[in-house]
């Protein structure tokens, strides 16, 4: 992923007003990996359960160029039943407690009329980072015959799917 700035991450939410991603927390972007990363997520430090995932994705009509695009998630509260559970982008297991059913508002008249989309995400959003072995989770994982560059492809494809069911309108 290319380095972004302040302005460029506030600019590409999609499921929010422009005064809603102008106030929200960044993350501190000169400490972020950005080599490694194929999405920047981070969780809004106030505890209010709101999280946010920023990736690049294809510019209409082009295959080579890319923009910045970004979604206001919500985590649902656990209900702590599960043992385990799996992330739908990276695949890994974690604690029932650091995967979340990560919603987010769809963009436009969908969204003001409280029309949603999600999928369970690895609760941090360090996607990137486990599958690359540069974060380890709390559970042991199944092994995996695939090489890392075959992990960062499924991730990458599971991401733009996600990305693109969020997207519509």
């Amino acid at each position: 992923m290319k380095k972004l700035t302040a302005d460029e991450i506030r600019a590409s939410f999609v499921n929010c007003s422009k005064g809603v991603a102008q106030r929200l927390s960044l993350p501190d972007l000169d400490a972020q990996p950005w080599d490694d990363l194929d999405l920047l997520g981070w969780v809004d430090p106030s505890g209010s359960g709101t999280s946010y995932l920023v990736t690049e994705h294809p510019v209409h009509g082009s295959e080579d160029d890319s923009e910045p695009i970004g979604f206001v998630l919500r985590a649902s509260k656990g209900s702590g039943v599960k043992r385990q559970s799996m992330c739908s982008l990276c695949l890994t297991v974690h604690s029932s407690s650091d995967v979340a059913l990560m919603t987010a508002a769809r963009p436009g008249a969908a969204g003001r009329a409280g029309n949603s989309r999600g999928n369970y995400l690895c609760a941090d959003l360090g996607c990137s980072l486990y599958v690359r072995g540069l974060r380890q989770p709390a559970r042991v994982q199944p092994h995996e015959t695939i090489t890392r560059e075959v992990k960062v492809m499924r991730l990458r494809s599971n991401l733009t799917e996600f990305v693109e069911r969020l997207a519509q309108e």
